[in-house]
């Protein structure tokens, strides 16, 4: 999965919490939905928020398609737009880049129990090859 994506689906489920940091609530908050994925994840994504957050709120697109994610964490859309903008940060700062494939890879096993890979095919004959890790379902329609 590419490293926009990742990071993009990783925080996704934190984005309500992660856009409040500094207040109690969240902080209590995001430490009890991290303990549902598994140990360190809200810590994990305290650590990517503090390098990329900063960058997000700086562009209105990412910053809005953020807080459409923190209001529901299934949407799509928005998932695919902060998805776009995130790679874009990460395209004009490679260090940065550098910094967050770092982190995310430091807890590998953390980070595959938080993100969620869809995969949809429909049609007869279809082939499909990937890795997946974590808990995954595979359907076929």
């Amino acid at each position: 999965m590419e490293i926009a994506a990742l990071i993009a689906s990783f925080v996704s489920p934190f984005l309500p919490h992660l856009m409040n940091l500094g207040k109690p609530v969240a902080e209590g908050a995001g430490k009890k939905l991290g303990e549902k994925f598994s140990e360190g994840a809200w810590e994990k994504a305290k650590q990517l928020w503090g390098k990329i957050g900063p960058k997000i709120e700086e562009k209105p697109m990412a910053k809005g398609a953020a807080e459409e994610l923190a209001e529901n964490a299934d949407d799509a859309d928005a998932l695919e737009v902060l998805t776009k903008q995130v790679k874009k940060i990460l395209e004009a700062n490679p260090d940065l880049a550098q910094s967050l494939r770092s982190l995310l890879d430091e807890d590998a096993e953390t980070v595959s129990k938080v993100v969620k890979i869809t995969q949809t095919v429909t049609g007869d004959r279809n082939v499909t090859i990937g890795d997946a890790g974590g808990s995954v379902n595979i359907t076929q329609s």
